[in-house]
């Protein structure tokens, strides 16, 4: 039986908007995936989307229930189709990091009360070998048929093809949802803890306003996985300026450039590690870059060196630190182009409705500008915790009030994050509270003494950590990746940072590493340097 189609328009529906780009550009790409050589016009990630969510519909999907998107980068055409196909029936998206063994995999699956997880053939073996412990799991959507194996077969009552979904009727489908209707539960990357389920509703799903944009013909290319916050902005996000989206499966700093170079991109985002490994790439001084306008940095401090060698290299462009967090939702500070070089370090001035304090241990709030550490007068301010508010548009954590309540405060979100705010409103990020090192009573910012270390050309990667000390209570301790073995020694390391920094804060203990330990979002997990 045919499901009737119901239509509804909720403020800034991120599907309305799908609806809106089909109708006006149809045959445009909407979606490349670099790595593969496909791509989808919105009028077929429209069409698609519609029969899934029929599908669905059809398989016991029901308005509310938690789907899982568990799919690798490289099936990022099919993860859109199938985002957009959730919330057309009505139900929740849970991105799911690819990268999580079967128990992790299981505590979030069980957590969001997942009844369907749509997946691909090679993390069929982690599902199945979650399933058990994920009751409510009664629906598995197989991206690609696949014979069934003795890994597989706790899962092999609950699978349906994919194509078989996509039989359905094509036309124009919305379950009724509201502005306070979940649209996704978006589970933190874990690297200060157990992964925390973000409640996003239709209401504070976006901050770009849907509308009817003109086509530009232009594109944005991005590499960071659709499950993360910065990821997922980046579905909807383009689309919403008149611009298709490109998308790199893999990312590898010579093959990033490439692309740039034959794709003609006006955008792009790279997180800080990216960044790093573009700048030491050897082909980075050569690559034609000149279509960039502009190249926003997210999810992790980025050293100021870094940000000046990007500038320098990109004169055109707009180089700019963004700041933003799963918390907070669509929050986000923008940096002026004429203000982006005056103000190297700075994440930008937080847009309306955006409110940021800075805050003492007591919840006083610091003033900006102020004493800076060496006892002067400067125009920045004291550093403290970082709080947002978005008026209307608080999250919360899922079916975990006592972390709600520790975490939000009247409306404003202790991020964790230590900052400071200039006399006009823009903010630094200088670190994370744990990432505070106190040695002997002096506090020292992890990434300060990060941000020397990348000054050295030969250094590609830099982690600082703090280590107990019997006496001092914790003493610095760097690990470093060199862009070539053998170029730089540790003694080197240390005495480039002697001239750069005071005393106490230059790290007794360098380790070489081939690589720091990383998440699936690209962020160093600290502790695991510890342990190793």
């Amino acid at each position: 039986m045919a499901t009737t189609a119901i239509l509804v328009h909720v403020p800034d529906l991120l599907t309305d908007q799908l609806r809106t780009m089909a109708r006006l550009y149809g045959d445009e790409v909407g979606y490349r995936n670099l790595d593969g050589g496909t791509a989808i016009t919105f009028a077929q990630w429209e069409e698609q989307s519609n029969r899934m969510a029929r599908g669905l519909i059809a398989a016991g999907v029901g308005k509310g229930d938690r789907v899982s998107i568990y799919l690798r980068g490289d099936e990022v055409l099919r993860w859109v189709v199938a985002y957009a196909a959730v919330h057309k029936a009505g139900a929740v998206a849970v991105p799911t990091n690819t990268r999580l063994t079967a128990v992790e995999l299981a505590t979030i699956l069980g957590h969001a009360g997942a009844v369907a997880a749509v997946a691909d053939p090679s993390l069929m073996p982690t599902l199945a070998a979650a399933a058990d412990r994920v009751p409510s799991l009664s629906l598995v959507v197989a991206t690609t048929p696949s014979p069934a194996t003795a890994e597989t077969a706790p899962v092999a009552a609950l699978l349906v093809d994919w194509q078989d979904l996509l039989a359905h009727d094509a036309s124009e489908i919305q379950i009724p949802v509201g502005g306070d209707d979940l649209a996704d539960i978006m589970y933190t990357s874990g690297t200060t803890g157990s992964p925390k389920g973000v409640v996003v509703r239709h209401r504070n799903v976006s901050l770009l306003p849907n509308g009817e944009p003109p086509w530009t013909g232009t594109s944005w290319i991005h590499a960071s996985p659709l499950f993360t916050f910065a990821g997922i902005a980046f579905v909807y996000n383009p689309m919403k300026l008149g611009m298709g989206a490109l998308f790199v499966a893999r990312f590898d700093a010579g093959r990033w450039l490439r692309f740039v170079a034959d794709e003609r991109p006006v955008a792009a985002f790279v997180v800080p590690s990216m960044a790093q490994l573009i700048l030491t790439h050897p082909d980075f001084d050569d690559t034609d870059l000149s279509s960039l306008s502009l190249l926003a940095l997210g999810s992790a401090p980025v050293a100021p060196e870094t940000l000046r060698r990007l500038q320098l290299r990109m004169p055109g462009a707009t180089v700019s630190n963004g700041y933003g967090m799963t918390e907070a939702g669509p929050a986000y500070c923008a940096m002026p182009r004429e203000e982006a070089e005056r103000r190297i370090g700075s994440v930008g001035k937080p847009m309306p409705p955006m409110e940021v304090r800075i805050v003492d241990e007591a919840g006083a709030e610091l003033p900006t500008g102020g004493v800076d550490e060496v006892g002067e007068v400067g125009e920045v301010g004291e550093v403290g915790e970082v709080l947002i508010r978005m008026p209307g548009r608080q999250r919360e954590y899922y079916l975990d009030p006592d972390a709600t309540a520790r975490t939000w405060s009247e409306g404003w979100l202790h991020t964790g994050d230590l900052g400071r705010l200039d006399r006009d409103g823009y903010l630094y990020i200088v670190g994370r509270k744990k990432e505070v090192i106190i040695r002997g009573g002096n506090n020292i910012y992890a990434t300060d003494v990060e941000a020397v270390l990348l000054e050295l050309p030969s250094v590609l990667e830099a982690a600082v950590v703090g280590v107990p000390h019997d006496v001092l209570g914790e003493d610095v301790a760097a690990f470093v990746v060199l862009g070539r073995a053998g170029s730089t020694t540790t003694d080197e390391l240390r005495a480039f940072c002697s001239e750069r920094l005071a005393d106490y804060k230059v790290p007794r203990q360098i380790r070489l590493l081939d690589q720091l330990p990383r998440n699936a979002t690209g962020k160093v997990i600290k502790h695991q340097l510890l342990i190793g």
